[in-house]
């Protein structure tokens, strides 16, 4: 069974082919492949991320706030149309990732984004987290945004599993076709021969990654998928928001009673 919960601190870094091709073969001195890298070089993920019709998540988040949260519908490869995806909550809060995440199949996904009611319970579902799931779509109101899709290599520590570090390669979006069946085509996101490598611990890194990173001159970047998506359509469509009233996540309210108990007038926002 997949996992359902993670909670991890995640640092990344942007590499050349030549720094990935050198740390990478230095850290299978202490990691391994995963269990389907070891027979497939890569495998595929497409995400298909929601947010409000004024991009209000991806707005927060790009402001750096102690808690920013998102939601994402993910599978491997190109699902087929009744084929089981992902359904994530992901939340960062003073540094610590937190992502929960319920098996859906694909229609029931769409399905309860767009109503915001939950499908009926299943036995491959996790009710927990459709419950937070459904109580998170009561607070914003969300549509397919983007569709990001990559290849993607993984690694664990072969002394424990809290360490996992992946490279994702041809990074790709699309804001058309938001569907994942409908095949994983889109626009590069950044220029051929970078590598974006992710370090998830769920502690402190140890010792010999900090020294081999240290050694390959590699530091960290504050890279996200979807944020950097988001600003070269800010850079190439001049988005221009003034005063638009944004939700404060991570607060508890009824927004049929009290709509403006956890709203805050945000200054103007301008992208050139």
């Amino acid at each position: 069974m997949a996992i359902e919960v993670f909670n991890r601190y995640e640092s990344k870094y942007l590499l050349t082919d030549e720094q990935y091709e050198r740390f990478y073969r230095d850290l299978l001195k202490y990691m391994e492949l995963d269990a389907y890298n070891k027979k497939h070089e890569f495998y595929s993920i497409s995400n298909l991320y929601f947010d409000t019709p004024q991009d209000s998540l991806i707005r927060a988040s790009l402001s750096k706030p102690k808690y920013k949260e998102k939601l994402r519908l993910r599978a491997y490869g190109v699902p087929e149309e009744n084929a089981k995806v992902y359904l994530e909550i992901k939340k960062k809060v003073f540094g610590l990732v937190n992502k929960r995440r319920t098996a859906l199949m694909l229609d029931e996904a769409y399905e309860f984004v767009r109503t915001g009611q939950a499908p009926e319970l299943a036995d491959y579902m996790n009710k927990q987290v459709v419950d937070e799931i459904e109580y998170f779509l009561r607070l914003y109101n969300l549509e397919p945004k983007v569709y990001l899709a990559y290849e993607r290599k993984a690694l664990f520590d072969k002394n424990s599993r809290d360490l996992r570090i992946t490279f994702d390669t041809n990074i790709r979006s699309r804001r058309y076709d938001l569907k994942l069946e409908q095949g994983d085509y889109g626009e590069p996101l950044v220029e051929d021969g970078r590598w974006l490598m992710e370090v998830k611990a769920e502690k402190t890194v140890p010792f010999w990654l900090s020294q081999l990173l240290s050694e390959h001159g590699l530091y960290r970047e504050g890279f996200s998928k979807y944020g950097n998506e988001f600003k070269r359509l800010a850079r190439t469509t001049n988005l221009n928001y003034q005063g638009e009233r944004i939700l404060v996540p991570g607060t508890d309210f009824d927004p049929a009673t009290k709509p403006n108990q956890t709203i805050i007038e945000r200054e103007s926002v301008v992208y050139a």
